[in-house]
């Protein structure tokens, strides 16, 4: 077990509290989380708008000091509750991905809101255009591994455990032209503590979930739909876990937005302080393991904008 000191920063407004992780402890088996004062509601970001002004929106932005590796999502991370009642946090894995992933991003558009995206190294680097079509979209990009590795499979040694968190950030980095936040979310929720304590001495987030949408267990769209909504009417908010990877979860988002529209629930947007820092050694190994082309040239000074403002 670790203890990691995170920030959470809302417009004028910081909030300071500490955080304890645990490797896939029950929720009952901890204790209620420590009041957290309620932080200011910041401007709305600028992410993709298909739709009217009745659409979904989004509610407020956080911003997170990554200092010390906070946990965010009650299945494992317990004292930092920043969300208010009715609010919830949307999170894709595994893309980027073709069709899904656009199909995931229209969604949203068409209901004016956002998510944080945890992409896989590989992916960004078989689809980086895709990938640069979600920052540029105004969503949170943050790194998922480099092969969606179990990162608790004791066949790992420590070293090759840091060798997938490592290079699936320089992977999400190179196809972004721009580092992502320093957002990291386990491959199937497995937290190895040492793996905790490692992202905490790196200043990255650790994102667990409330509310897991099951969809890759999922056969259509409803059973995502009903998944999720079976737990969020009982806890009441949360962050929800989904994948841009399946396709049953690109059908059903249109969906789950106007079912969190209709129930009252808003999006809040998480963001980053400060982006991640990548290590050069894995910077350069990728580019010589994998030999990957050059990005062709493009703007970028709008996508660093909207990640980091």
């Amino acid at each position: 077990m670790r203890i990691a000191t995170g920030l959470i920063f809302a417009g004028a407004v910081s909030l300071c509290a500490t955080t304890a992780a645990w490797s896939q402890t029950p929720r009952a088996a901890q204790p209620a989380p420590a009041a957290v004062p309620t932080p200011a509601t910041a401007s709305g970001p600028k992410v993709a708008c298909n739709g009217s002004p009745d659409a979904l929106g989004v509610a407020r932005v956080v911003q997170v000091d990554t200092t010390g590796g906070p946990g965010f999502g009650f299945e494992h991370f317990k004292q930092l509750d920043f969300l208010r009642d009715k609010e919830v946090v949307l999170t894709f894995d595994d893309g980027p991905w073709p069709g899904h992933t656009p199909a995931v991003l229209k969604a949203l558009a068409d209901q004016c809101t956002t998510g944080i995206f945890f992409s896989i190294g590989k992916h960004a680097t078989y689809h980086p255009e895709i990938l640069r079509q979600v920052a540029a979209a105004g969503h949170t990009v943050g790194g998922h591994t480099w092969s969606h590795a179990n990162l608790n499979n004791k066949k790992l040694s420590e070293a090759q455990r840091k060798d997938e968190i490592e290079k699936g950030f320089s992977a999400v980095k190179w196809a972004l032209e721009a580092a992502p936040a320093p957002f990291f979310r386990f491959p199937a929720l497995q937290h190895p503590p040492e793996m905790v304590t490692y992202l905490g001495e790196r200043n990255i987030a650790i994102f667990s979930c409330d509310v897991d949408s099951f969809d890759f267990k999922a056969r259509k769209a409803e059973q995502v739909v009903d998944n999720i909504f079976k737990k969020l009417d009982k806890v009441g908010k949360g962050i929800i876990l989904m994948h841009d990877f399946q396709k049953h979860t690109a059908e059903a988002l249109p969906e789950i937005l106007r079912r969190l529209k209709a129930g009252g629930y808003k999006v809040v947007q998480m963001k980053a302080k400060a982006p991640v820092e990548t290590l050069a050694q894995y910077d350069e190994e990728l580019k010589k393991d994998t030999k990957l082309p050059t990005v062709s040239s493009r703007p970028v000074n709008s996508v660093i904008q909207t990640i980091s403002e």
